[in-house]
């Protein structure tokens, strides 16, 4: 588990839940609103993916709310552009560091899945940003 991540004891009974459902190891769990974002092991998606995904929809019906995974990776670039799937990248994600200190991600997303990207409402791109922040101190992400 990351270093400083605090999670509320709903978040580490969905983990210990998920992980019993999926037999993946589970780094992060966060909840946003009607969903639940898992953040899985590097390599581990292929065990959450398995049967065509009927243990996440299996688990999704159990917690009565919708179920993200998101496959964690040690490279910040390749972190955001997990965070950002299903929307394809035209180029690989772009990280600066601005005179100040602070961290940016820049994603430039192809046209046809930017309403992807962002969500309705932008709520996707918070939660991207959001982990962003809370797994590699990446200041802000920046859709293009």
């Amino acid at each position: 588990m990351s270093e400083g991540i605090k999670l509320t004891d709903k978040e580490m009974r969905y983990i210990s839940l998920f992980e019993a459902a999926t037999g993946a190891e589970i780094i992060d769990c966060v909840e946003h609103g009607d969903l639940v974002v898992f953040v899985v092991g590097e390599g581990e998606l292929p065990k959450v993916l398995a049967g065509r995904g009927f243990k996440i929809q299996n688990f999704s019906r159990m917690i009565k709310k919708k179920v993200k995974v998101v496959e964690y990776s040690p490279d910040p670039a390749k972190f955001i552009q997990n965070a950002l799937q299903p929307a394809k990248l035209l180029e690989p994600v772009r990280i600066t560091e601005r005179a100040d200190g602070r961290k940016m991600a820049v994603a430039l997303v192809d046209p046809k899945y930017r309403a992807i990207a962002i969500g309705r409402a932008g709520r996707t791109i918070e939660l991207v940003r959001f982990l962003a922040k809370r797994h590699h101190n990446i200041d802000h992400v920046i859709i293009r």
